[in-house]
């Protein structure tokens, strides 16, 4: 398995895709990990070279036992970058990855040709801060099965529980394999994020996605965002919750596609 050690930690990294590809880096959702974008390689694999990795405290990557920061994340992905000899890459990031992609169009534009954001803030108003409290405080728990049934009406709408019931048991047993000491500092990384009086500094070409029944993360802040950042697309997805990268996957991957076509590294 591919490990590279940068910036003081050990990241797990795979290409997959077109080698003849623009590059395309994948951002992960807070406990997500490589393995989460199954809904979107297949048709982003088509066009594009696509870099995922697992950021520290997640999957297989190390999960030192320090502080993290979302800034520390953005520092990690430069260095991961640089060890790969990759100069700039269309960023695409939902949740917890789309934010690291506010601070990589903040302080590293060279590095980014497009930014796609999904499901993301640029910081957190009191009802959001009161859920991600409660996260921290299940998660203290230690007991993964028990942090899932905590948060999970959060994320996922009525619809799709309805629907797809079968996932909710699946997506628990994955939660009993969860290091929650390391997800407990990813949640405090997260409450720790504010970047609303920097948005205007973001000058790449930047496409924000928001799910029209996001309990956790609603659209008042991707529309925010796209007031704030010059230039920015906002696009609505109907119907889904905060986990839209898997309710709506088709709708998802035609606004990744659509806008990466327009922004071209070589046009």
């Amino acid at each position: 398995m591919p490990h590279l050690k940068v910036n003081g930690v050990e990241l797990f990294y795979e290409f997959k895709g077109r080698e003849d590809g623009e590059l395309l880096i994948l951002n992960n959702g807070v406990f997500m990990n490589t393995a989460s974008w199954a809904f979107q390689l297949p048709a982003l694999c088509q066009h594009y070279r696509v870099l995922t990795y697992d950021m520290r405290g997640q999957g297989r990557s190390e999960h030192p036992a320090s502080d993290y920061s979302l800034e520390l994340h953005t520092e990690d992905l430069v260095a991961l970058m640089d060890a790969l000899d990759l100069p700039k890459a269309h960023m695409v990031g939902t949740s917890y990855g789309g934010e690291l992609n506010l601070l990589m169009g903040i302080h590293h534009p060279e590095r980014c040709q497009s930014l796609v954001i999904i499901a993301s803030v640029s910081h957190s108003d009191p009802l959001l801060v009161a859920m991600i409290e409660r996260w921290a405080l299940a998660a203290k728990l230690n007991d993964g099965p028990a942090f899932f049934r905590l948060i999970y009406a959060d994320v996922y709408s009525e619809a799709f529980l309805q629907q797809r019931p079968e996932l909710i048991p699946m997506a628990e047993a994955r939660y009993a394999e969860l290091d929650l000491p390391a997800a407990v500092r990813l949640i405090e990384s997260f409450q720790r994020f504010n970047v609303k009086a920097d948005l205007g500094r973001i000058a790449v070409p930047t496409c924000l996605v928001s799910a029209e029944l996001d309990l956790l993360k609603p659209r008042q802040y991707g529309e925010l965002m796209h007031r704030a950042i010059p230039g920015s697309e906002f696009h609505l997805i109907p119907g889904a919750g905060h986990v839209v990268v898997l309710e709506k996957a088709a709708e998802v991957n035609t606004l990744i596609l659509g806008f990466l076509a327009k922004h071209p590294m070589n046009p």
